[in-house]
């Protein structure tokens, strides 16, 4: 039996795997962005990113640059708890990220924004506000479909 554990310490069974055109430009988004701390960086000699993992509120993110059709880019969408929602969506914005959505407040506990990134992924910052039941979010749902 080997003493190597089948997920490393520093990361969970999922890690989100970033492509971009510009992976060293979206690098810097998410530092400036999200508090990103940088775990690593292979650059390539053209100065593109082979790999390279941030770390974002405890959780690892990976990512690298698009090359061919082999590694092509992607979008994703990205949910991401913080623990001021206001405060992270507007230093988001003013490090480049483009608005979709200001925060507010949701009926099932969480208030919420959203940001797209230079490289064109999604995230959804949130800040859960409150405790919902099941219920509770049921009821919510069925009085917005009246009004």
């Amino acid at each position: 039996m080997s003493d190597v554990k089948p997920v490393p310490d520093g990361y969970t069974a999922i890690t989100p795997y970033l492509v971009a055109e510009d992976a060293p430009a979206l690098l810097d988004f998410l530092a400036n962005g999200f508090g990103a701390v940088e775990r690593m960086r292979l650059p390539m000699p053209d100065g593109s990113i082979a790999h390279a993992e941030v770390e974002i509120g405890g959780a690892a993110v990976m990512l690298g640059s698009a090359s061919g059709a082999d590694f092509p880019p992607l979008q994703a969408q990205i949910h991401l708890y913080v623990d001021d929602v206001d405060a992270v969506y507007a230093r988001a914005v003013s490090a480049g990220g483009t608005a979709i959505a200001e925060p507010e407040d949701q009926f099932y506990g969480d208030r919420i924004a959203r940001v797209l990134d230079p490289a064109g992924n999604h995230w959804s910052i949130a800040t859960h506000i409150a405790e919902v039941t099941p219920e509770q979010m049921a009821q919510a749902m069925e009085a917005m479909g009246e009004g």
